[in-house]
């Protein structure tokens, strides 16, 4: 076994399964989508260390908010977020530290 794995992330954010799998979808273009698949998809990220940034959906966070998923910004990790279904998914990238990760993928980075 490997004692480390190296990562091409510069910011890590967690996404409450449990809450995800609640309101079943409620984002993206369509509002089908989970909240994690949909920010992924906006930013152009995708799975795995070689993606720029890390978006995990994890297990519940034992928040559990009423139609809202929790998210935990890694940067952050003293001030969760409740989103609600159909949020600006670009204000939250801001938000997360995340919008510059839009704008390495448009410069061919």
């Amino acid at each position: 076994m490997k004692p480390a794995v190296r990562a091409r992330w510069s910011r890590a954010v967690l996404v409450c399964g449990k809450c995800s799998r609640k309101l079943e979808g409620g984002f993206g273009p369509d509002g089908d989508q989970p909240l994690t698949k949909a920010l992924r998809k906006r930013l152009g990220l995708k799975k795995g260390p070689k993606a720029r940034a890390g978006i995990v959906e994890t297990r519940c966070l034992g928040v559990c908010p009423k139609r809202a998923v929790t998210v935990v910004d890694g940067a952050r990790p003293g001030e969760w977020l409740l989103v609600s279904p159909g949020a600006d998914l670009d204000g939250l990238a801001q938000e997360l530290g995340l919008s510059e990760q839009k704008t390495h993928i448009a410069d061919g980075d």
